[in-house]
């Protein structure tokens, strides 16, 4: 509202009161005290004038003189709400230069107006005047109470996200909090804004070093541990020591939970599990820890702990009030539901997935009925599901071509899965999701050069990506031709990603290829103990099995069975030895 309109609002309210009836006294109620007396207006006839001159020069097209008007209305009056009409004006006509005359006299006439020297830090920088910015950063700081310092030096990163050359930006803060660094209360807090703008500037060592500087500062701050946890997968050597460290002590709940949410990123199950459990036990109320727990149970094939856990995560988000607890609600349902769907509990996965919220991912939300659709046999009500899905992005439109195909692919369609996925690659023909999953259809389809040229493809445009080499890998593997080369690739691939069962699982079936019995199984082994698979137990057993250790491999593979009994390689590997669990 325009300075001038504001006045004659107010003097048009006090009329109306003036014209309002007087209302009886009530005899039984005290005389209420008199209000104070009324401070003077700077604003004589003159000074009104004045503005009002400058408003109507405003809206007449004249922005420039009515920013001049109201600066020297300002000058002479010393009210920080006139600068800051004049800043703003200067802002509106596109006037950088003027704008930052007027925060600067702001801040001269006004010495303790903190918000001058902000407005002066934002002009700066869109005038990209960075290293001046960076001066008025130290003064916007320094100017707050010790209190809030922190707030402001962490908000920093945004206020600089605009500047295009990062390193610069990075140099400059660094230099500005050289104060913030040398207190104890606001050290961690300036390290970790300086690790945040030295890894967005891809200076990945200096990240790390800021990272180690703020925990030393403070151990006890999260601060460092967050931007330890955002770089840990690029310098996993030197951050992971001291994410174990920190994490040997006691931390809020959410840092522990993407501690491990990253540990299964790794993936680390074992100790991901290992520290979940630590923070069920120390925050039983923290409902989230439960939920993620009970997700890698699953994931792990330990139904009746994971169904204990979701459970759990379930009854404490019905008694909270708040609604952000509820997000996982639906992947609690649908994960209780698949549960009980693969112990043949047909009625109550119905009843989980009748639970589900209508907000729910409904991609997600559709794979898991068309699957539960497809154990009680009715084909054409689950495919109807799964065509049914709407879409509204290019993104979307491939997450609901992956599923098609993985329901077309077990259950054994395959040339309509290759056509289909072939279609929608045709219009997403960058989409590496959709470029892996038509190779293992071709795969499927034994067209084996084309899988091969398909994966080759994506180790090219992903080459950090240990998946494509896993799948080429295993693909010769499994065919018995091209060994060396195959151990090669999945070598390669275990480099990449060297706690992956499912990667340790081909490494052990190419070894067994080549003959290499002992080293099969001791690789076999591990990756069983990590990950529970039916595929897995069906390459383990038959390496017991052909080394004399048939009861041995009847264990692994009865077990596999309880797992999985519908896995093609499993039931293809007991077809062949005869085998009834």
């Amino acid at each position: 509202m325009k300075f001038w309109f504001r006045l004659a609002v107010i003097s048009s309210c006090v009329w109306s009161a003036w014209a309002q009836p007087a209302t009886p006294s009530i005899p039984t109620a005290p005389p209420s005290p008199p209000p104070p007396p009324a401070q003077k207006s700077a604003l004589d006839a003159a000074l009104f004038y004045q503005l009002l001159v400058g408003e109507l020069n405003v809206r007449s097209g004249s922005p420039g003189s009515g920013f001049s008007i109201i600066l020297d209305a300002a000058r002479k009056t010393k009210d920080p709400m006139l600068f800051q009409r004049a800043v703003d004006l200067a802002l509106q006509s596109r006037s950088g230069e003027a704008a930052l005359q007027a925060a600067q006299d702001w801040k001269k006439s006004i010495p303790q107006a903190t918000e001058a020297n902000r407005y002066a830090l934002q002009i700066l920088l869109a005038l990209n005047r960075v290293d001046s910015a960076g001066q008025a950063l130290t003064v916007s700081i320094q100017e707050l109470p010790v209190t809030e310092q922190n707030a402001a030096i962490a908000s920093v990163p945004r206020v600089f996200s605009r500047v295009m050359d990062k390193i610069l930006a990075a140099d400059t803060v660094e230099k500005a909090l050289a104060f913030a660094l040398k207190q104890p209360k606001t050290a961690a807090t300036a390290w970790t804004t300086i690790g945040r703008m030295r890894r967005e500037a891809g200076q990945l060592a200096l990240a790390v070093e800021a990272v180690r500087q703020g925990h030393t500062a403070d151990p006890m701050s999260q601060g460092p541990l967050i931007l330890a946890l955002s770089i840990a997968g690029d310098a996993p050597a030197e951050i992971h020591p001291l994410l174990k460290q920190a994490m040997d002590g006691r931390v809020p709940p959410e840092l522990r939970l993407a501690y491990a949410r990253h540990l299964i990123s790794l993936p680390q199950p074992v100790e991901a599990l290992r520290q979940l459990t630590r923070l069920n036990t120390e925050h039983p109320g923290f409902a989230d820890g439960w939920l993620v727990h009970g997700l890698l149970l699953q994931d792990a094939s330990k139904i009746a702990e994971a169904e204990q856990h979701l459970q759990r995560y379930i009854n404490l988000v019905k008694a909270s009030q708040d609604k952000d607890q509820q997000n996982g609600l639906s992947e609690a349902f649908m994960a209780l539901a698949q549960m009980a769907q693969r112990q043949g509990q047909l009625a109550q996965a119905e009843q989980w997935l009748a639970q589900v919220p209508a907000d729910a991912d409904p991609i997600k939300l559709a794979s898991r009925q068309a699957d539960l659709l497809t154990q009680q046999g009715r084909m054409e009500e689950a495919r109807l599901v799964l065509s049914q899905i709407k879409t509204a992005t290019p993104a979307q439109a491939a997450r609901k071509t992956l599923l098609q195909s993985l329901w077309l692919r077990e259950n054994k369609r395959m040339d309509e899965a290759y056509a289909l996925v072939r279609q929608t690659l045709n219009s997403q023909p960058e989409n590496n999701d959709l470029i892996s999953e038509l190779a293992m259809v071709s795969e499927k389809l034994k067209r084996f050069d084309e899988m091969e040229s398909l994966l080759r493809d994506l180790m090219q445009r992903k080459p950090q990506d240990p998946q494509a080499f896993n799948a080429l890998g295993y693909s010769l593997a499994d065919r018995n031709t091209r060994l060396d080369e195959a151990r090669e690739l999945i070598t390669q691939a275990l480099k990449l990603a060297p706690d992956d069962a499912y990667i340790q699982d081909s490494l052990g079936w190419v070894a067994f290829r080549q003959g290499r019995y002992t080293e099969a199984r001791k690789t076999l082994e591990a990756a069983f103990t990590a990950r529970p698979d039916a595929e897995i137990a069906a390459h383990l057993g038959e390496v017991l099995w052909v080394m004399g250790h048939r009861e041995e491999a009847a264990t692994v593979w009865r077990e596999g069975w309880s797992l999985k009994h519908d896995n093609d390689t499993l039931r293809e590997t007991l077809q062949r030895f005869q085998f009834k669990p």
